[in-house]
Order: C-alpha cells, then sequence, then structure tokens
C-alpha cells in the first residue's frame, strides 16, 4: 500500500517515532481530494495517522504545511505529531477516534476553536488571491457553463465586493483554509484539525465563512456564531464584513468545482437540485464524497445558487455600504480582492 519509493522514508519514521519499522495493521484512508495518501495504521497496539506527501511543489509544500501543523498542534488544535521530515513529505500523528458532532454544538464550539487559531503566531505564507482569482474566478467568467445573464450579474456583483473589501493587517490571520467537515474531528469532548494542506495568512472571516456553510442556518444562528467567536455581540461592521465574505466563499466553491467536475465539458443541470441546507447537513453527516465528478458539480451548483441569492439581498447593499464608509474613512485602505484584468 505504501509506494515503493517511500518505503525507506516511512520506516525511517516508524524507526525514529516508535524504535520499530513494525506495522501491525494499516489501512487507507480514501475520503477527501488531497493528493497525499493517508494511513491509519497501527504500531505497538495503538493507531496513528501516516501522511504522505506524493506531490511537493508550491501548493504542496510539506515546509509549509508541516509548520502550520505542528504550531497548530502545539497549541492543542490539531492531533500531537510524532514525527515530520520536510524533505520526504511524511508525518506520522496522533490517530482521532471520532465521533458524531452535533451541528448545534458545533455553532458555539467552532467559533471558539477558530478563536484560538486566528490568535497563533502568522503562519509562513500569505494566501495568494490574484493567483486563484486568474486561475479560477475570471476563468469562470468566460467558461460558458452558466447562464450568460446569470454570470454577469453576479459577476457585476462580485466586483463590487472587490472594490470594496479591505485587506486590513489586523484582520490577517493564521487560517486552516479548508475546514470542510472530515477535516474537523470531534473526540466527543474537544474539536481537532487535521489535513493542513491549503493553512496560509488569510483573512479572519474567510475560515469563519467556511465553518459556516455548516452550522450557520439563520439570523439567530449568525450572531450566535460571530458572539462565540468575537466576544461581545458583533457590531454591523463586523457582520457586514461577515455578509460579504459568505459571497466570496460561495464564488471560490463554485468555481472550483464548475471546472474541475466539467473538465471544459458543457454540464448538465439537475431539474431538481437540492438546497444548500440539505446537501451541507449531508456532507455534514458523511453521506456525499466529492471525489465524484458529478457531485463535484452538483457541489459548485449549490454554492451558485446560495451566491445569486446572496447578492440579491438588500442586506447585500446594506453591507457595501457600511464597509466603503469605513474604508471612506481611513486612509490608505488596502483592498484584499483584486479585480478583473
Amino acid at each position: 500500500m505504501i509506494p515503493p519509493e517511500k518505503s525507506d522514508a516511512v520506516f525511517r519514521g516508524l524507526r525514529e517515532a516508535f524504535g520499530t519499522t513494525t506495522i501491525e495493521d494499516i489501512r487507507r484512508l480514501a475520503k477527501g481530494l488531497s493528493s497525499d495518501l493517508v494511513f491509519r495504521i497501527v504500531v505497538r497496539g495503538t493507531p496513528f495517522l501516516l501522511r504522505i506527501n506524493t506531490r511537493m511543489d508550491e501548493r504542496n509544500d510539506p515546509v509549509r504545511v508541516f509548520t502550520c501543523m505542528k504550531a497548530a498542534a502545539e497549541a492543542g488544535l490539531a492531533p500531537r505529531v510524532l514525527y515530520s521530515k520536510t524533505e520526504d513529505g511524511i508525518a506520522i500523528i496522533d490517530f482521532i477516534e471520532a465521533v458524531d458532532f452535533p451541528s448545534r454544538q458545533a455553532l458555539v464550539l467552532l467559533p471558539r476553536t477558530l478563536r484560538k487559531l486566528h490568535a497563533l503566531p502568522p503562519f509562513p505564507k500569505a494566501f495568494n488571491y490574484v493567483t486563484a482569482h486568474n486561475f479560477f474566478i475570471w476563468k469562470l467568467r468566460t467558461a460558458d457553463l452558466l447562464p450568460h445573464g446569470e454570470t454577469e450579474q453576479v459577476f457585476r456583483r462580485y466586483e463590487q465586493i472587490c472594490a470594496a473589501y479591505p485587506r486590513l493587517d489586523a484582520d490577517l490571520v493564521s487560517c486552516h483554509m479548508d475546514l470542510k467537515p472530515e477535516n474537523i474531528l470531534f473526540d466527543g469532548c474537544r474539536i481537532w484539525l487535521v489535513d493542513w494542506m491549503a493553512a496560509s495568512l488569510n483573512d479572519r472571516y474567510f475560515d469563519l465563512a467556511i465553518v459556516a456553510n455548516f452550522v450557520v442556518t439563520s439570523d439567530a444562528d449568525e450572531r450566535t456564531y460571530l458572539e462565540e467567536y468575537l466576544g461581545p455581540p458583533p457590531d454591523e461592521y463586523q457582520r457586514a464584513r461577515f455578509f460579504l465574505m459568505c459571497p466570496v466563499v460561495h464564488m471560490f466553491a463554485a468555481a472550483v468545482f464548475l471546472l474541475l467536475g466539467s473538465a471544459g465539458k458543457p454540464i448538465r443541470q439537475s431539474e431538481n437540485p437540492p438546497s444548500f441546507r440539505d446537501f451541507h447537513e449531508r456532507i455534514w453527516a458523511g453521506e456525499i464524497d466529492l471525489a465524484d465528478n458529478d457531485l463535484k458539480i452538483v457541489y459548485a451548483m449549490v454554492h451558485w445558487d446560495r451566491l445569486l441569492q446572496n447578492v440579491r439581498q438588500p442586506r447585500f447593499d446594506e453591507a457595501l455600504r457600511i464597509v466603503s464608509e469605513r474604508n471612506t474613512s481611513q486612509e490608505g485602505v488596502r483592498l484584499l480582492l483584486p479585480s478583473a484584468p
């Protein structure tokens, strides 16, 4: 199961971590979209997780990934790291026996976890919005995968966010960036965050918007969620920032999964698409595997439909007004999101 070219590196790791190279049991954990190989291994009667980085490049840089993972582990946010070797792309960490995590409990506990994560010293690299937009967002606009009228309406509104959303040093924090349910483990007492492949320095509201997809279902939930994260109740500016970041996350998800799932071919939209809430509840319950291309497209369209709803709400204009007015009251405000080329 372990690739032959990685065997020596894995044996070195086992020997250093446990003083033995004997694996009593090994089982691949295939869930997720990562190119990494992830195994549950048993050594000396105890389960651990073995992660093998099979592709090392700028996006899959083990130096950055392991640095972020170790910082989170030292803060008690990620499982203990028993061994890691950046040159080999090998890590051995504690295996977490996860149990069901009720979403109502997650609504309270997850923002507290994010507050601790975002308080860590800055991760070594900032998320590159220019590259992400060039590879996905602007490419979607010209891909002819969606109705032209919808596309133009959404991108006009999206460009308004790009022209208003500020890049503030105080809000650039250490982010996980990929907080889907399989990367959030609950052992019955505490939360553990895993898979730090996308971790980087980013706007705090990015992580908050991703997690909100799964646990925030109403305005009352949003207030609870943000208050648990911020401490005091959120003011109108904080709520506006959060609201505008939500369509940014929907845009990213729609663009990435449409382009990946369609492989450049026209897509067939379902006549009875699932609702945003139902689909995310099924993901939270572990019923959906987004490795399937058809489900990638469904997932993309779920986000696209929610994006359409967001930009058509009166609250969208109100949030833009609040953020723009705050920007004009400050000198030299930089913008987080790149404008269309």
